[in-house]
């Protein structure tokens, strides 16, 4: 079967549709026939290497997937061959005090497919039941993918760590990424005034389309001048995952009592902080990874009842993977890139 697969760490020349073994599915276990799967910044940062972190190699890139289940292991009892399936990315030991208290995403043993284990971006995967779920039936495969892992996150920040509610502001950066887009639509729901940003004025329309008040060029001088006018007492909540490039604004731009909660640094690690503001203004840095299994269930319902939609930009075949993750490097992309066997 084909899977995109690396071996060692490095930019797009590194990436594989290899040709590898079928995978056989144990009692305990389901398998899944892959009809389509998303890239997340996840497979850009794994695919170049996380300092600190050592992971297995030769490793399956992807955490978001949607297809149909093919064999069913006999100790499994919830799912049936050819139910339609979503893939839920986290992965945790059952037994882990924090999974037993609802709280999957602060085990230690907690891991994200695709990062510490093989993912989904195979022809088959071969999955624990912890990871299916039935797929939204109004969503076709290739729109079923684009959305977990992003909506989960998304939820996960907003609404659990910093506690966003109706007719707080909140900044979220990159509009039209697909953490950006999902983002934005948790933030309609909960009604709250959105700011959201893009990296040219080519997303603007996009972004507004997707429910954003205002739509600003974070790439503009003036940027945090054009925060100040929309509100002079700064915004409540900034929705952070790009790191240093606009650290110094999304602390400058939030109000007295306002929260950071931030999931990425996908321009660097390290970032300055003046401690006299934080305690003077009573401001709250929230770090967030992923979410818990009952966030995600309550992104699932969401998706069903139509709250939550996909926003797809391109679909490309697994021999064109890398023209794909070229894309995302590149922030060519309106919304989710999907790839397909």
């Amino acid at each position: 079967m084909k899977a995109i697969q690396i071996k060692k760490h490095g930019d797009v020349e590194v990436l594989n549709c290899s040709e590898i073994n079928e995978p056989v599915c144990p009692p305990n276990k389901i398998k899944i026939k892959v009809k389509a799967c998303s890239i997340n910044h996840l497979d850009i940062w794994v695919r170049s290497g996380i300092p600190g972190l050592n992971l297995p190699l030769p490793l399956i890139l992807g955490s978001d997937g949607a297809g149909f289940v093919t064999e069913v292991g006999n100790k499994i009892k919830s799912f049936k061959v050819n139910d339609e399936v979503i893939v839920q990315p986290g992965t945790y030991d059952k037994n882990s005090i924090m999974v037993k208290n609802g709280k999957e995403n602060f085990s230690k043993t907690y891991g994200i497919l695709g990062e510490t284990e093989d993912g989904v971006q195979a022809e088959y995967v071969i999955l624990d039941p912890i990871n299916v779920y039935l797929k939204p039936k109004h969503l076709s495969f290739i729109e079923a993918a684009s959305m977990p892992l992003v909506f989960m996150t998304s939820y996960q920040m907003l609404v659990e760590r910093a506690k966003l509610i109706n007719d707080e502001i909140v900044l979220i950066y990159g509009g039209t990424s697909g953490i950006g887009m999902a983002a934005i639509q948790i933030a309609r729901d909960i009604g709250a005034k959105i700011i959201t940003t893009v990296g040219n004025d080519n997303k603007i329309e996009y972004a507004m389309n997707l429910g954003a008040d205002y739509v600003i060029n974070h790439n503009d001088d003036d940027m945090l001048k054009k925060i100040k006018d929309i509100t002079s007492r700064g915004v409540d909540v900034v929705f952070e995952h790009i790191g240093p490039l606009t650290w110094q604004n999304s602390l400058k731009s939030l109000s007295i009592g306002g929260r950071i909660v931030t999931c990425g640094a996908t321009t660097g690690k390290s970032v300055s902080i003046d401690l006299r503001h934080l305690f003077m203004k009573q401001q709250t840095i929230l770090g967030s990874t992923m979410s818990s299994i009952s966030v995600f269930k309550k992104v699932i319902n969401k998706i069903n009842d139509r709250k939550y939609l996909p926003y797809i930009d391109k679909v490309y075949k697994f021999k064109d993977v890398k023209e794909a993750h070229l894309r995302m490097e590149n922030r060519k992309h309106f919304g989710k890139i999907i790839l397909t066997p």
